[in-house]
């Protein structure tokens, strides 16, 4: 009898474990798979055949190593993009200026990237990396001071500074930093600042990862991870007990910004090779949805931005295999992110009960300091 106790003690304990795993990624499973179907429904309905469309997806994106190494390339700004937002959800904010502190972590890359020669790429390279990330840190750190010290709700200050992120790079790519010609972009990077390649695998994509890691043990390992969840959770309760919370504000702001940065940095020195206006339209907006699939987990953004980055990889191939159109990518992603938003319908079709961690709070109220 003593030895079944013991044996039973480890099953009970993994099944428990098992189905809190399934709570948490059943709804994302379930909004992938909820709007595969309704993508399906739309390529039928446009004239298209659905299985073709998604095999010519899956060729496009995971059939060789050149496409894989696309699609790792199209998923690492937005690990960076995904990490950004889901950080600052834990911190209780809503950072939607991500793409605002993308545009001016890629351009401060670049200058640095072009207008520092003479360096080895040992250092090099690292400078530009960092030089955006500190880049984009500092820009969240205006919505996180405002936040902090004046209650100026973040959605609304992020929102903001991506118009005025735009317009300063647009002037910049367009001014004193154009390269000769008539396009809006700035000069090519030396060959010191380019992040290389591990034959198809860039390597930012293990860059983007590494700081995944790193995040998720800041978050759930650290004295600073457990006191920027509390002011997450309970603003009031973390100045009761003593903590900094105008501070912790600020700095959350940041690291989402550094995050944010990072990301616009790994795309002009690993892939574009130089700032041009438009090149990176959307990705900071793309965070959102990979941190929402992610239910904000720091690790479980790889995977949703490995999805994401899979579909954008792979569209073209669908598009010429299948001649579906490019927007029905968009169609899915958006109905991905629907799903994942709205999770009650999600629950109430796999009939499972919320847990009480289960939903992802926004940000707090509108105007709270």
């Amino acid at each position: 009898m003593a030895i079944q106790a013991s044996e039973k003690g480890p099953t009970s304990s993994f099944g428990e474990r098992l189905a809190s795993f399934w709570r948490s990624a059943s709804v994302p499973i379930m909004a992938i798979l909820l709007a595969a179907l309704i993508g399906a429904i739309i390529l039928l309905l446009s004239g298209a055949n659905p299985i073709d469309a998604y095999a010519a997806l899956f060729k496009g994106s995971f059939s060789n190593a050149r496409a894989i190494g696309r699609t790792l390339e199209k998923a690492t700004p937005l690990i960076l993009g995904g990490l950004a937002v889901a950080f600052a959800f834990k911190g209780g904010l809503f950072n939607i200026g991500g793409q605002g502190q993308l545009l001016i972590g890629a351009i401060v890359s670049a200058a640095i990237g072009f207008g520092l020669g003479g360096l080895p790429f040992i250092i090099h390279m690292p400078l530009a990396l960092i030089g955006g990330a500190i880049a984009g840190a500092l820009y969240a750190s205006i919505a996180g001071a405002l936040k902090a010290y004046t209650g100026a709700h973040e959605v609304i200050t992020t929102i903001m500074l991506n118009f005025v992120a735009i317009n300063i790079t647009d002037f910049l790519a367009n001014g004193p930093w154009k390269d000769e010609g008539i396009v809006a972009r700035t000069p090519a990077i030396l060959e010191t600042a380019a992040i290389p390649k591990l034959d198809n695998i860039p390597l930012g994509f293990f860059i983007a990862v590494a700081v995944a890691i790193i995040i998720w043990y800041l978050l759930f390992r650290t004295t600073l991870g457990f006191e920027i969840r509390t002011v997450g959770l309970n603003p009031n309760a973390a100045k009761y007990s003593g903590i900094l919370v105008a501070r912790l504000t600020v700095l959350t702001m940041a690291i989402s910004g550094f995050l944010a940065g990072l990301g616009g940095s790994i795309e002009t020195l690993g892939v574009v090779g130089r700032f041009q206006p438009g090149f990176n339209v959307g990705l900071g907006f793309d965070g959102i949805t990979i941190a929402l699939l992610a239910r904000t987990h720091p690790l479980a953004v790889i995977p949703a931005a490995i999805l994401i980055g899979a579909m954008q990889a792979g569209s073209s191939q669908m598009q010429f295999d299948a001649k579906v159109s490019f927007e029905i990518i968009d169609v899915i992603q958006a109905l991905i992110l629907f799903f994942v938003s709205a999770e009650m319908i999600v629950r109430w079709i796999l009939r499972i009960r919320a847990d009480g961690d289960g939903g992802v709070r926004l940000s707090s109220g509108w105007g709270q300091g």
